[in-house]
């Protein structure tokens, strides 16, 4: 089940929220909250629920364990049973493909076929944080299994993140508000987030896959930047909207998450675009991946080297495939660049900082896209006419770029941007402000609402690209 989904919209939230709302026992509540949670996950995974739950009961264990005696011994077990469970399940066929192809026929070896948990990567990152936090005694362990459970199984962050840190919502797991103000914002915020997805992002995604399931040979300079183009904007606003739609259902229970993007295409570095894009990933690796292998402590050697580590697990953590590993690896290339001034970025020339940094994004984006690091290679050639024929696909192009497309461009360019944002807090700032803007973003809310249904009752494609990792 998505949030972008009509049974998810009609049906499913609308009775979680009822209840939620009119039982007013914080236990009660957080107990309607666990048996949604599993049923929102049992509607995609049903077998995988009790590997959810096994996962949950494993850590509550490990938390105990390493808030004792004994503590080392435990986070090395929670570190090797945690990651153990995404190798075995998102990478093994991966890594058995991989070593089968330098292998002698009679010496291969069998590869698994094992479908992917939806969302395994994101909640097993926040079980491994907690457990980690409680060894570090940044956080009190929860000896109230149920609670641990309704943390990690939240069903808003469930299955796309944002990933979201046990220290950020212990309170509220134990005691919240449910506000008028909150479910306010909380329905603007859901909103703005699904016109993201299902009016920006699913038009984006139309074109790319249509141009990124060509033949490279058919595949021109108009062509590639198109696809190009349509990706880089279909994975913000899908990935950014379901984080909005995360957080705005967040509010409206009473919890509130961190932000996971802030307007990253306007950045001026590969530096700064990781200080704005999917920030709770790049937090994560950042406390519990980089820090501990030392940060910048110990030389500059050893700073790029760790820089080089992270970015390799960022790329892998997406997924099992070369595409990935090269997108993350790129990005590590960039940014060392940048820091050794290989690359210059100064202030006082932004515009060629801009373009520069989109230009990079959207090269690293097509490789992360693409099928196969030969389709990847082709498509950014074909970018730069050094590929096929430079006028392969044109009549495709063409045809993709109907009307609502270029409509939905242009909503993408301006929505990118943080031009709306900061008008709406300008507007908030004017006289009698408080009496008519949050009305005025209500009927916002409404409008974009009822034009993503109508999109959704009147289209099937709905894809979601994080359901991949």
């Amino acid at each position: 089940m998505v949030f972008s989904s009509v049974i998810f919209l009609c049906v499913f939230f609308p009775i979680v929220f009822i209840l939620h709302t009119i039982l007013p026992n914080g236990r009660i509540r957080n107990a309607i909250l666990i048996l949604a949670s599993i049923l929102f996950y049992a509607f995609g995974e049903p077998v995988y629920v009790i590997l959810l739950l096994v996962s949950v009961l494993l850590n509550y264990l490990l938390g105990l364990g390493v808030s004792g005696k004994g503590g080392r011994f435990f986070l090395a077990c929670a570190v090797i049973i945690n990651i153990g469970l995404l190798v075995v399940f998102k990478y093994a066929g991966f890594l058995a493909t991989s070593i089968n192809e330098i292998l002698p026929a009679d010496m291969r070896v069998p590869v698994p076929k094992l479908n992917l948990p939806i969302g395994i990567s994101f909640y097993t990152f926040q079980a491994l944080s907690y457990v980690i936090d409680v060894y570090r005694k940044q956080v009190k362990v929860q000896k109230n299994p149920l609670r641990l459970l309704l943390y990690i199984s939240f069903f808003p962050q469930l299955i796309a993140g944002p990933i979201v840190k046990y220290h950020d919502i212990e309170t509220e797991i134990r005691d919240r508000k449910v506000t008028v103000d909150g479910i306010w914002s909380g329905i603007v915020r859901f909103s703005v987030g699904l016109g993201k997805k299902v009016l920006i992002a699913n038009t984006m995604a139309f074109a790319a896959d249509k141009l990124f399931a060509l033949e490279t040979s058919q595949v021109g300079v108009l062509a590639a930047w198109i696809a190009a183009f349509a990706y880089v904007m279909q994975i913000y606003f899908d990935f950014s909207g379901y984080s909005d739609m995360a957080i705005g259902l967040g509010l409206m229970f009473g919890f509130h998450f961190q932000e996971n993007f802030n307007y990253p295409y306007i950045s001026g570095s590969i530096t700064e675009f990781w200080r704005r894009w999917h920030i709770s990933l790049s937090t994560w690796f950042r406390d519990y991946l980089y820090i501990p292998l030392g940060g910048n402590r110990k030389g500059e050697g050893r700073t790029i080297f760790n820089k080089f580590v992270v970015f390799f697990c960022t790329g892998f953590w997406h997924g099992a495939n070369w595409t990935f590993l090269v997108w993350g690896l790129f990005h590590g290339i960039l940014e060392m660049f940048e820091e050794k001034k290989w690359i210059p970025v100064h202030k006082k020339i932004r515009v060629f900082n801009h373009i520069y940094t989109l230009l990079m994004v959207t090269v690293g984006f097509v490789m992360f896209r693409a099928d196969t690091l030969k389709q990847g290679i082709a498509m950014i050639g074909s970018m730069f006419g050094v590929c096929g024929n430079p006028s392969a696909g044109y009549a495709i192009a063409v045809a993709v770029l109907s009307p609502y497309m270029i409509c939905m461009c242009l909503c993408a360019i301006l929505g990118a941007t943080p031009l709306f944002a900061n008008l709406v807090k300008k507007i908030k700032k004017g006289e009698h402000a408080d009496a008519w803007v949050p009305l005025l973003e209500m009927l916002f809310a409404l409008i974009i609402f009822g034009l993503a249904m109508m999109a959704l009752a009147s289209d099937s494609y709905n894809p979601f690209i994080y359901f991949r990792f």
